[in-house]
């Protein structure tokens, strides 16, 4: 199973309560794609936020800077908020990152978790349904043949448009986001695309059924199996003991929780969710990293996915913290779960 890590960039603040410069999250998150390659991770992901809490908004800029100091880890978005993104220049930036990287590019088309970027880009939440099926219509044609016609109602048509750069080695991977959403999950299917589940909270296993249904459904729809991709995005946090793990990361989960807990409306979870979330099948996979490898094989048993990555720069957490767990990820973690489970498509192996 592949490993990896994802990122909305980690507004650090300073001495007086204030945010730093955006623009040391950025160049923190270059030191950490550089840092995860080398370690040996499989994936690096970045997201789409739009706050000083969560800088990243610019994926595919950041990723192409990492791209000239890596060689082997793989780089996507988690997501590309499609509906307020143009597809065309989605592409366009991602095929040019594929060809800066020597053909590492991933893309993941969401509806995004948060819905800052629609008054930002001048679009209409009342829309939203509208423009992601479109949007993601649109990203599949591009991805599909150098030379496009589309028409819709979200964008003006192609007729003929030749798009260039093109990738190398074929068409883009291009995965479905969701939280969760069972119709989301037959979307992928029935496209044919591979799906990747964000799991933030509860139960991880949980998701297991809406595994099954991918499976259930890519099948009826005569998708291959080498086709049906699983992969699973969870918060996470390792150190050398399993006390410091916990205590580092309640403390920047807890500051994640009350930032979102203002912009959204909801009661901040107590510790108590916490520690009942990031032990045993919990979403929060903090600990120290032979118990991380043991719940990450547990869990993969459960669901089947052929990739997990962590969200672990959240909430002001210090950025030598953050590069320490990556670090254990990938030199402590990955060999345990490598030598159990491997590195193939478990839906393949089988």
């Amino acid at each position: 199973m592949e490993l990896g890590i994802y990122s909305f960039g980690n507004g650090l603040r300073d001495a007086h309560g204030e945010y730093e410069p955006s623009a040391r999250a950025t160049r923190n998150l270059v030191e950490a794609i550089k840092l995860a390659d080398e370690v040996g991770l499989d994936f690096f992901g970045i997201g789409e936020h739009h706050t000083e809490e969560m800088p990243a908004s610019a994926a595919a800029t950041i990723l192409a800077a990492a791209a000239s100091i890596t060689s082997s880890i793989r780089l996507g978005s988690a997501v590309t908020v499609l509906g307020t993104e143009d597809p065309v220049r989605v592409y366009q930036q991602f095929a040019t990152l594929d060809a800066v990287s020597n053909g590492r590019a991933e893309i993941t088309a969401g509806r995004g978790s948060s819905s800052e970027s629609f008054p930002l880009f001048g679009y209409s939440l009342a829309d939203y349904d509208t423009l992601y099926a479109e949007k993601l219509e649109l990203l599949m044609a591009l991805n599909s043949s150098p030379t496009v016609t589309w028409r819709g109602t979200v964008r003006a048509a192609l007729d003929r448009a030749v798009i260039v750069p093109q990738p190398e080695g074929g068409p883009l991977r291009i995965w479905l986001g969701t939280g969760g959403n069972p119709a989301s999950t037959v979307r992928a299917a029935r496209l044919g695309l591979p799906i990747s589940y964000g799991i933030i909270g509860g139960q991880a296993a949980r998701f297991a059924p809406l595994a099954k249904l991918y499976h259930r459904s890519a099948d009826e729809a005569g998708v291959p199996a080498d086709r049906q991709l699983i992969s699973v995005g969870t918060p996470g946090f390792i150190a050398t003991s399993d006390s410091d793990a916990h205590e580092t990361f309640w403390t920047a989960w807890n500051n994640t929780m009350k930032y979102l807990a203002g912009q959204r409306g909801f009661t901040a979870p107590p510790r108590q969710h916490f520690d009942e979330e990031s032990h045993a099948g919990g979403a929060l996979f903090v600990g120290e990293p032979e118990e991380i490898a043991s719940r990450m094989i547990t869990f993969q048993r459960q669901m089947g996915h052929m990739r997990h990555f962590l969200q672990t720069d959240v909430g002001q957490l210090p950025h030598r913290d953050f590069l320490r767990s990556i670090e254990l990820l990938g030199t402590q973690v990955k060999p345990l779960v490598d030598a159990e489970l491997g590195t193939k498509n478990p839906r393949v192996a089988s």
